[in-house]
């Protein structure tokens, strides 16, 4: 039997949400159209548009981060500064070891290269709610920039590990991936980072010539 249209209220909207998070996860943003999500969920796809507006601002509600903010930065804030990157490190190479947390972010960084409307939103949600905010509560300067540099390293690790499966990084121990990167996360974290707008010579912290 088909099944039957149901009326626009709290609960199809949450049919809707949890229709398109599977999509997402399975297909990425690119593959997933707004007609499939309202087909696993049984509504119009009018629906769809009336409720989130474009498939860009559905994915922004409906996807969410694989951690939670307000656990992870007390987690890798206490300690030593000095060791922050190392503990992000161990933290970001479990989180692909757990294959339900491994799951949910190899589908976000799917979607952040494979649509351009799908990274703005993944890389404007991870700067501002986790990798800044961790930048500042270190105490370093510019989080925004060095927020981002932390996002580039850990996504290019994960689609380097865990997507396109380089060898023999793959199958590398964690523990081993973790020693090898945490030296840069420290860096991006703690260590000099010349402004983004600043054009001195390559090799200067100052802009000056070295």
């Amino acid at each position: 039997m088909a099944r039957g249209r149901r009326p626009g209220d709290a609960d199809t909207r949450e049919q809707i949400a949890e229709a398109a998070r599977l999509r997402f996860a399975e297909l990425g943003f690119d593959r997933t159209t707004l007609r499939s999500v309202a087909t696993d969920a049984g509504v119009d796809p009018a629906l769809i548009s009336h409720y989130f507006g474009s498939k860009a601002e559905l994915f922004a509600t409906v996807v969410d981060l694989p951690v939670d903010p307000s656990v992870v930065i007390p987690r890798i804030v206490a300690g030593d500064p000095g060791t922050a990157g190392e503990r992000l490190a161990v933290f970001a190479l479990d989180l692909l070891t757990d294959e339900a947390k491994r799951t949910r972010i190899v589908s976000i960084v799917r979607s952040v290269t494979s649509a351009p409307e799908s990274a703005a939103i993944i890389r404007e949600r991870l700067t501002a709610e986790l990798l800044a905010p961790l930048a500042r509560a270190i105490g370093a300067d510019q989080p925004e920039y060095r927020g981002s540099l932390l996002m580039s390293q850990i996504v290019g690790l994960t689609l380097a590990r865990a997507i396109v499966r380089i060898e023999p990084l793959a199958s590398a121990d964690p523990r081993s991936v973790a020693a090898s990167v945490a030296p840069a996360l420290q860096h991006y974290l703690t260590g000099p980072v010349r402004p983004p707008d600043d054009a001195g010579a390559p090799g200067s912290q100052d802009g000056s010539p070295s």
